[in-house]
């Protein structure tokens, strides 16, 4: 299935579309001077996809944490991190696949540096059998990638030069996909930049950045002056995700808002100028006491010394009291009341609409309320029967005989969207009418009817189903190899 995303509007007012398993493939670069648009393009670009694909975001200034609220992804302060913890935290993101924000925003650049390079040198690294596709954003691209030295250290910078080489050169056969934003050009090195084969431009006006704009674009140095007069938010667009010829665009609203939007103007307070003259000139009060000064970390290689010397150093051994392993019964009781829970969770108002994260810690809370023993279920068991809860599909159905093999077909989907097609199982089974555009997007957890419609055609395109036309605008589902059909359903119906 060809998934299209929509960043905005060309000038003729056409939808501007990304072809999303494109992107994947050949990359992104977009460039454009301080107050462009590049950070709203990407926050567009992030939102429209995030059904769709994981993401990562490398962001030196923490303004994209607003994505957890609307779309679940975990923000990683890499301030209250080591720089070791950072590989594995990659390696865990890809292992789990969960959306992330690194947020770098409170560590001096050396640090950004180093704790990006560690991150990315985490995705990379991941064993072969997580390489499932994935967008890595990184705003802010000249800082990890200049192209000449500056003021950070030469061993941060080649190790974050290094990352961000691998990253666009080799992270493709990996499901990598980097997207990379920049204010200028000419800051950024060669080798990544060269390696995007899609380009978004927006405002720019240093005559060397433009002019390496223009060739990127493959237009001729004097069409490069109307870099200068594009509007914010505007860019013009050229590459095979988005067009074969340059495509002026201007980008589409968003959900979340940055925590970097520019400042307004405010009126100034009216104070009259005794009472300014008495709040400035004030004798000073008395002197609070300076706190202590704290003592600098331990350098690394000391902890490494006071490890070694701990491990070396004999311990009586601990006794710690063995868990029996709980019994089925036990574990068939657990997990009915925690199915339970979600299903009481997923009753209240929007809750079916809730980020998956935001319903994962909710459901960690309530089953400490309600005592429910045992591990709680990890996250893609949770996916998955956030995925049935969704879906309404009755207890009983289990005792299907025939119900078996459909679950075991539904194993082979991603965990977001095995509840719609048990809810289309359970309709076919039941003889019930193919459910409608309405049910299938709740039972997806979005409110969106093209998407449940794009969805459909995806799992058919899958082999898994049939969709048919009958009389009236009704919608037909058979299940391949199951022999079972739904009745005929309104696809508009509430």
């Amino acid at each position: 299935m060809t998934i299209g995303i929509e960043l905005g509007r060309t000038n003729t007012g056409a939808a501007g579309m990304m072809d999303l398993e494109e992107l994947l493939a050949t990359r992104l670069l977009v460039q454009g001077n301080s107050g462009s648009g590049k950070s709203h393009l990407l926050r567009r670009l992030m939102e429209q996809s995030a059904p769709w694909v994981q993401q990562a975001v490398i962001d030196p200034e923490g303004d994209f944490t607003s994505l957890a609220d609307k779309f679940g992804h975990l923000v990683i302060d890499a301030a209250a991190h080591p720089e070791e913890a950072m590989a594995a935290a990659g390696d865990r993101v890809r292992r789990h696949r969960v959306s992330v924000v690194l947020n770098l925003e409170g560590l001096e650049v050396d640090r950004q540096l180093r704790h990006a390079a560690a991150f990315l040198g985490g995705l990379f690294d991941a064993e072969r059998d997580h390489w499932t596709p994935m967008l890595v954003v990184v705003d802010e691209a000249q800082l990890f990638a200049p192209a000449a030295g500056g003021d950070t250290s030469d061993d941060a910078r080649r190790a974050a030069l290094s990352a961000m080489t691998d990253l666009m050169c080799r992270g493709r056969k990996r499901g990598l996909a980097g997207i990379i934003a920049t204010q200028r050009l000419a800051k950024l090195a060669k080798n990544v930049a060269a390696e995007a084969s899609n380009f978004l431009m927006g405002r720019t006006f240093l005559d060397i950045d433009m002019a390496r704009a223009a060739d990127l674009l493959g237009m001729e140095r004097r069409q490069a002056e109307q870099f200068r007069d594009l509007q914010r938010g505007h860019f013009i667009g050229l590459g095979p995700a988005l067009s074969r010829r340059p495509l002026a665009m201007r980008i589409g609203t968003v959900e979340t808002q940055s925590r970097g939007s520019g400042p307004s103007l405010t009126p100034l307070p009216q104070t009259a100028p005794e009472e300014a003259r008495e709040l400035i000139l004030a004798a000073p009060g008395p002197v609070a006491p300076r706190p202590a000064r704290r003592a600098p970390p331990t350098p690394p290689q000391d902890i490494l010394a006071q490890l070694a010397q701990a491990s070396a150093t004999p311990r009586p051994a601990a006794t710690r009291a063995v868990e029996p392993e709980p019994s089925a019964e036990e574990v068939a009781e657990r997990d009915a009341r925690t199915r339970a829970i979600l299903h009481e969770m997923l009753a209240e108002e929007d809750a079916a609409f809730r980020p998956i994260g935001v319903l994962y810690q909710d459901l960690l809370v309530r089953l400490r309320i309600h005592a429910v023993g045992g591990r709680p279920p990890e996250l893609p068991a949770f996916r998955r029967m956030l995925a049935v809860a969704r879906a309404g599909i009755p207890p009983e159905a289990a005792n299907d005989p025939g119900w078996p093999e459909a679950a075991a077909r539904a194993e082979g989907l991603p965990e977001d969207t095995q509840g719609v097609f048990l809810l289309l199982a359970h309709a076919a089974r039941q003889g019930m009418p193919c459910p409608s555009d309405a049910a299938i997007a709740r039972a997806y957890g979005s409110r969106s009817a093209g998407r449940a419609r794009r969805l459909l055609t995806w799992i058919e395109e899958q082999g898994l189903i049939v969709q048919r036309p009958a009389a009236g605008g009704r919608r037909i589902v058979a299940l391949v190899g199951l022999a079972w059909e739904t009745a005929p359903g309104d696809p508009a119906a509430a």
